[in-house]
């Protein structure tokens, strides 16, 4: 709740610094990265006012260098998760009275640090773990986290200052928006160090406290961002981190009377049984759970036949194959006019053939690996399953290495038929299916588009005839939560461009913008009465 309303900084987007050779930034960056290579680290569980180490204690490696050890993170067991509940509830007694714009301090100054000196940490650490492109990290690590700090406090204010009219003079209304009643549960995925961070930290600032499971594969980078919260001055037990048995944690929070919401980037299949779980538990629970989350996509770009082939085929290469195609905004399925096929398959073919693959640590690398070996057997499964599907054609890629990191290559896929597997599946990895169809059929082509997929992430639509591009936007309404018109399905931008998708994708509450953190409050409406009547009698009781 505010105490008060303090004008905030008018927020602005992070300009992305370019890591161009001899820039001072790629040369700290490739500095920090080396120091952080050489040395071994312990994660521990952050609880309260402890950093725990167990005896439980798994390496972490970077995907493009499997054999390195990084260090270890420490796993969590029933008492710990319990632990860090109570920890929250107790920190809560406190931080849901912070005045708001203390609140603001805290991460508008987590904003400055990881603007400055902690942005090449953020950076490396991403690199490194993620086996992310320096411009992979920068854009996600430290923009878009920044952006997410700053644009957050400015929503938060707009928020506290949205109040209810006042028709009398003898009255007055005024509208609180409270933290939930217990703790947030954040869980977080391994593809963005910002949604990372974000998860816990979009509802810790409008006043709640938050247990929070990263990806085990992004504990390394998430030290890091405890380490920020630490140092921006984040209260002890706010947010506090757990890792471990996933199933475990789950079932020991879903479980418990305090819980008030949950915060999640993930699988879809993962998040209908999260959905499942508290539904089954409602009976325990004080409030009834807020539900937010964000989950997969079967991402698709169109072509009409008015377009620009080179365009679609850059927002191809660069759609479907930065970060390894580990985004869930990430273009997987493309439908191309037969009349421009050609000269579209030519680009992306020479565009992939052109990429260098390996470590981000040689910045001359488009392309680096897939996060782990469960990913690497999936994809180079589908890739196996792909070559011997009659229907398919791999126009370009298809090869795989898992000798020294867990390398797929972009992987170009034709199909004959519109609704083949490789259509339909999610593989969050470095592969696009093509279908082309007759230039004559739009149309069809569009409820084709709609039909094909359960998920509604994000989608693009190519063309210079803009009667056709409104088509495009009203038969595809309910299938992209973030739709492009000339543009590639990946890179939505805090306050620009809110992300989230519906169907199998998620309940699309827009992180980025003011309907992400309306759902971490409870408003609370206070009408004043400041001359109560004294006769119970209307005017229409008068003879």
């Amino acid at each position: 709740m505010a105490s008060g309303f303090f004008k905030v900084p008018e927020p602005l987007n992070e300009a992305v610094k370019s890591y161009a050779p001899g820039s001072p930034e790629r040369k700290e960056v490739q500095n920090m990265y080396r120091e952080l290579y050489q040395q071994q680290i312990n994660v521990p569980l952050y609880i309260g006012d402890k950093e725990i180490t167990t005896d439980k204690k798994v390496a972490m490696t970077p995907p493009h260098d499997h054999k390195h050890i990084l260090g270890y993170y420490h796993e969590a067991d029933q008492s710990h998760v319990k632990l860090a509940i109570e920890s929250a509830l107790e920190a809560r007694k406190k931080w849901s009275k912070m005045p708001w714009e203390n609140r603001a301090s805290i991460f508008l100054k987590m904003a400055e640090l990881l603007a400055g000196p902690f942005r090449a940490k953020m950076n490396a650490s991403t690199m490194i773990a993620q086996s992310k492109t320096v411009h992979q990290a920068e854009i996600d690590a430290a923009c878009e986290l920044i952006d997410f700090f700053r644009f957050n406090v400015k929503f938060m204010t707009d928020i506290y200052q949205d109040q209810p009219i006042r028709n009398s003079q003898t009255e007055w209304n005024r509208l609180e928006h409270r933290p939930l009643e217990g703790f947030v549960y954040a869980i977080s995925p391994f593809n963005f160090t910002s949604i990372a961070a974000n998860l816990p930290a979009s509802a810790a600032m409008m006043g709640n406290v938050v247990v929070w499971k990263p990806s085990e594969s992004q504990m390394y980078s998430a030290k890091v961002i405890m380490e920020l919260f630490d140092e921006a001055g984040l209260p002890k037990g706010v947010i506090n981190l757990v890792s471990g048995d996933p199933v475990m944690i789950s079932n020991t929070i879903f479980s418990h009377a305090d819980f008030a919401g949950v915060h999640f980037t993930g699988s879809t299949n993962v998040f209908k049984g999260i959905y499942t779980k508290i539904g089954s538990n409602i009976m325990k629970y004080k409030t009834y759970p807020r539900i937010v989350g964000e989950t997969g996509g079967k991402d698709f770009i169109v072509m009409h036949p008015s377009s620009d082939p080179k365009a679609v085929a850059v927002s191809i290469s660069r759609g479907a194959f930065e970060f390894q195609g580990q985004k869930c905004s990430a273009a997987s399925r493309a439908y191309i006019p037969a009349s421009k096929w050609e000269e579209v398959k030519k680009y992306v073919i020479e565009d992939v053939k052109s990429f260098k693959q390996g470590s981000p640590e040689d910045m001359s690398n488009f392309v680096c690996a897939v996060i782990n070996r469960t990913a690497f057997d999936k994809l180079s499964g589908v890739i196996e399953k792909a070559k011997s599907d009659k229907d398919l054609e791999i126009l370009v890629g298809g090869g795989y290495d898992d000798t020294k990191g867990y390398f797929i290559e972009p992987t170009l896929i034709q199909s004959k038929d519109a609704k083949n597997w490789t259509m339909e599946t999610e593989f969050f990895g470095p592969i696009m299916t093509v279908y082309v169809y007759d230039d004559a059929k739009w149309s069809e082509t569009l409820a084709l588009v709609n039909s094909t997929s359960n998920y509604a992430l994000t989608g693009a639509v190519f063309s210079k005839d803009r009667y056709a591009a409104q088509e495009a936007v009203e038969a595809l309404e309910n299938c992209a939560g973030n739709f492009y018109i000339n543009d590639k399905p990946t890179g939505a931008v805090v306050g620009q461009q809110p992300f989230g998708g519906a169907r199998g994708s998620g309940t699309n509450d827009k992180a980025g913008s003011y309907l992400n953190l309306v759902r971490w409050v409870s408003p609370r409406m206070i009408k004043e009465n400041f001359v109560p009547p004294t006769d119970y009698k209307y005017p229409f009781l008068g003879e």
